[in-house]
């Protein structure tokens, strides 16, 4: 037979015939309403995290921003002026397997920025004739000594008030920033997926 009491539950023991208590200490987490997790010890969430990196690097995952390539040594061919040229640079040398040489006879792949060239222009107009809309375009010639040169464009829209002039202006100037940002990334990735002859 069970009975309540103000501090926890109580059974009618038959052998004895006195009560046995239970309080809030002596029963189980969940039957005292208590959901919290049992503590993890430090080894055994860094065993358990181990155990993850394993199971992932086993699948062929590697982790953001590294890139591999067909090739060790790599020479970019590219006017140092060139802003996109700084930027590539530090791009391939932060992270990649193939190391960059300072001379092309060096290189097992040859990287030549042919061109690269920024446009702006006028996308839509008012109803009162004034410039609504702008659009922002990059647009790069580059290739692989072995393949063919590809062309890479990224765009950008922005709406455009000549009562913001100044917030437009450092609106334009970060995307400009984004853009180059984008086209690198899609270089080095194509990079990637550049094969050696056979």
């Amino acid at each position: 037979m069970w009975c309540a009491e103000s501090r926890g539950l109580c059974r009618h023991s038959r052998e004895r015939g006195n009560p046995v208590a239970f309080g809030p200490k002596t029963l189980g987490p969940r039957v005292r309403g208590d959901d919290r997790p049992a503590r993890q010890s430090p080894f055994a969430r860094l065993f358990v995290a181990l155990v993850l990196l394993g199971a992932l690097a086993s699948c062929g995952f590697h982790l953001r921003g590294e890139a591999h390539y067909a090739f060790e040594t790599l020479y970019l061919n590219s006017p140092p002026s060139q802003p996109l040229t700084t930027d590539l640079r530090r791009s391939l040398e932060s992270a990649g397997s193939a190391k960059l040489v300072p001379l092309a006879d060096q290189a097992q792949a040859i990287l030549d920025i042919v061109s690269v060239e920024n446009n702006k222009q006028i996308l839509s107009l008012s109803a009162g004739g004034k410039v609504a809309e702008f659009m922002l375009s990059k647009r790069i010639l580059f290739r692989v000594r072995w393949l063919p040169t590809a062309e890479l464009v990224v765009r950008r829209t922005y709406t455009y008030n000549d009562a913001e002039a100044l917030a437009k202006e450092a609106q334009e100037q970060r995307l400009w920033r984004e853009m180059q940002d984008d086209a690198v990334a899609q270089i080095v990735r194509r990079l990637q997926s550049a094969k050696k002859p056979a």
